[in-house]
């Protein structure tokens, strides 16, 4: 990831995260199905790359009660929010949340472990500047036979083009590149470091669903 990238998300964050989950709600698609279909091994554990505010690992933690959680996020203003709401959710016991950039970071060094049975990725590679430096790093942490699965935004393909149009102009405001070569780059991840690769559109093109499964 960039230098300085922590700063900037810290400062599109700062505020942003006290309605975050409010807003995104309406246009995060496709992340409750992401957690449905994790379907974790009994104990497994779980790590979110790009955690932000803990809503999604508060929603694993309920649908998924037996999973040990983690969360890594380079904003320490989101993770401020995301250990607030893992405490008013009763899950502070469960959840494990820490700071690093998802490009880099040491999982044993900040979690004691250096692989999970499921990692996941929610609308945050279309934030990451080295997308595909983050990418790798989330499946060098799969653990083997698990599972790394993405949702983001997709390029809108079965859409008219003004909304293709207007939806990127506002996104690129918040920083937001929707990453086309996503399918391409999980097929030559899965090629490398060895697993069953997999990737579809939802919703007319408004969101990708993709992954792969270790070896």
């Amino acid at each position: 990831m960039s230098a300085g990238h922590d700063g900037l998300m810290d400062s599109v964050y700062r505020h942003q995260r006290h309605i975050y989950d409010l807003s995104r709600r309406y246009y995060l698609l496709g992340r409750d199905g992401l957690i449905a279909d994790l379907a974790p091994p009994k104990g497994g554990a779980v790590l979110e790359i790009g955690c932000g505010t803990g809503r999604n690992l508060i929603a694993v933690g309920k649908t998924w009660p037996e999973a040990r959680l983690y969360g890594v996020d380079i904003s320490e203003a989101m993770l401020e929010t995301a250990r607030k709401a893992v405490a008013n959710a009763g899950m502070a016991h469960r959840v494990v949340l820490a700071q690093g950039d998802a490009c880099a970071f040491n999982a044993q060094a900040l979690f004691g472990r250096s692989d999970f049975e499921r990692v996941f990725i929610s609308y945050a590679l279309s934030m990451i500047p080295d997308w595909e430096g983050a990418l790798r790093q989330a499946a060098r942490c799969v653990a083997p036979a698990g599972k790394l699965d993405i949702v983001d935004f997709g390029q809108q393909d079965n859409l008219p083009r003004f909304w293709k149009r207007a939806l990127f102009g506002w996104l690129a405001r918040f920083h937001v590149s929707p990453r086309a070569e996503l399918a391409r780059a999980i097929n030559s991840l899965a090629a490398d470091m060895g697993g069953f690769p997999h990737s579809r559109s939802l919703y007319r093109g408004y969101a990708v669903r993709g992954g792969l499964i270790r070896i």
